[in-house]
């Protein structure tokens, strides 16, 4: 696994995504305050944000100009939707979140809660969409060894 140093943290290489936005400002205010990402580079079109140490980008693009609506997929009973991101989180930094997005009163998809409970691949997970309807998970496990746990 290859390694980079980012903001003095050694982490597995970012990763980068782009991904559609219809209000440019609401993302600003959602990403940036409420999820806490700070704010890169940006320009009137799109929008640098640090995610947890991962570059994604809000490119702005109506809906008009989209495709077909998201569907879903089901996942240990529950339909998620498809797609989505997200980060991987520690546990402590996932409760944060949790009761972060819970005090900004945003609506969850699915609740946060422990999936695949006493099985490999136990995880706490949570659902919820930016103002544009993009779809993002956030997880954590007890024990990191389990993020690619089969079943």
């Amino acid at each position: 696994m290859q390694l980079s140093k980012i903001s003095g943290v050694v982490m597995p290489n970012p990763f980068h995504i782009a991904f559609p936005v219809d209000d440019l400002d609401a993302a600003r205010t959602f990403y940036g305050e409420v999820l806490g990402c700070p704010e890169g580079r940006s320009t009137n079109s799109w929008i640098d944000f640090d995610l947890y140490g991962h570059q994604v980008v809000a490119h702005l693009l109506p809906k008009a100009s989209r495709g077909k609506e998201d569907e879903t997929g089901a996942v240990d009973g529950h339909n998620v939707p498809i797609p989505h991101f997200g980060v991987v989180l520690d546990m402590p930094q996932w409760e944060a979140l949790a009761e972060r997005l819970k005090s900004h009163g945003v609506r969850f998809g699915l609740e946060p809660q422990i999936r695949f409970k006493g099985l490999p691949g136990e995880q706490a997970t949570m659902f919820f969409c930016d103002p544009s309807g993009n779809a993002l998970e956030f997880k954590a496990f007890a024990n990191m060894e389990q993020l690619f746990a089969k079943q």
